[in-house]
């Protein structure tokens, strides 16, 4: 059999570059040299180049993170060059990197979401209308970006401006969400037409995190990871359920992973990656490997699934 040309597209400009990088590194060392002609482009520098090869393309692994590259720009331009691409296509991916958006769809899917605001960042009354609103503590985030980039726990007025400002930095918009504590998990999912769920992983940080931050995400043996999470039967299966239909709410394919929180025996739905890290040991491969699939054979079937006809 003929090996596909596979562009794998790992780099890009947001400010999860680095994480995207290793991510690229990790999948390209994964991927079957006897299955694929695998060609690296980064997209911060590369576009030239891909657009000039695109007709020798037959299928691209989008490594990337965070603007530019999981929010339907690199989407639409992979539409554009006729080049079949894994996970979410433009409505999708644009939708799943909005925080704002993808909160009003789970409510519309009937989804369990924490109380919200969103507030202009330049609005003066804005703790005024948190106090009022939802009370302390919340969780302040900017309508965009990913890896709790811009996020702040917030115990009281008096610090809300702070992690206003800090958001701010990087969306006009801002969401405000009341602070539920609780067990974090994450639902990964796979597949198209009929998406299905992979083991939930449990996610502890270390004590000195307030919550699973970026450092906490990225440095190694920041967070335990417990994979399947420890919940009851009835719990896990609801928490898959909610996977899949924020999966089909946000209009994602291929696969996707939805973090939430646990407390009381509901479990909520906080915000679904459209394009999941995927370095071997990140969150949805160890979701995959408990459910018997290797790195290099979740790669494979994300490479079937973006070949495959809707």
């Amino acid at each position: 059999m003929d090996k596909l040309t596979v562009a794998l597209l790992s780099g890009g400009r947001s400010a999860e570059r680095e994480v995207s990088l290793k991510s690229g590194e990790q999948v390209y060392q994964a991927l079957e040299k006897e299955k694929y002609h695998i060609r690296r482009y980064d997209p911060r520098d590369d576009l030239a180049r891909l657009i000039a090869e695109a007709e020798e393309i037959d299928v691209a692994l989008i490594i990337l993170h965070g603007r530019y590259g999981e929010d339907g720009t690199i989407q639409g331009l992979l539409e554009l060059l006729d080049i079949p691409y894994h996970g979410s296509g433009v409505l999708g991916s644009a939708i799943g990197i909005n925080k704002i958006q993808s909160k009003r769809l789970y409510e519309y899917a009937g989804l369990p979401v924490s109380p919200y605001l969103i507030l202009d960042r330049s609005d003066p009354d804005a703790p005024n209308k948190v106090r009022d609103a939802l009370g302390f503590p919340v969780v302040v985030k900017p309508e965009h970006e990913g890896s709790s980039i811009g996020l702040s726990i917030v115990d009281d007025a008096g610090h809300f401006q702070a992690a206003l400002d800090l958001a701010g930095q990087y969306d006009r918009l801002v969401l405000v969400e009341k602070y539920i504590a609780g067990t974090e998990i994450t639902g990964a999912v796979l597949g198209n037409l009929n998406p299905e769920p992979l083991p939930l992983v449990e996610i502890i940080p270390g004590d000195q995190y307030g919550f699973f931050d970026y450092e906490a995400k990225y440095k190694p043996g920041a967070t335990e990871e417990i994979c399947p999470a420890r919940l009851s039967e009835e719990l896990t299966e609801k928490a898959q359920d909610y996977a899949v239909r924020a999966h089909q709410a946000l209009r994602c394919r291929g696969y996707s992973r939805t973090d939430m929180i646990v407390s009381d025996n509901e479990a909520y739905v906080l915000e679904t990656n459209t394009i999941p890290g995927m370095t071997a040991t990140s969150l949805y491969p160890q979701a995959a490997a408990a459910a018997g699939i290797s790195f290099s054979e979740l790669l494979d079937r994300l490479i079937e699934l973006a070949l495959e006809k809707d």
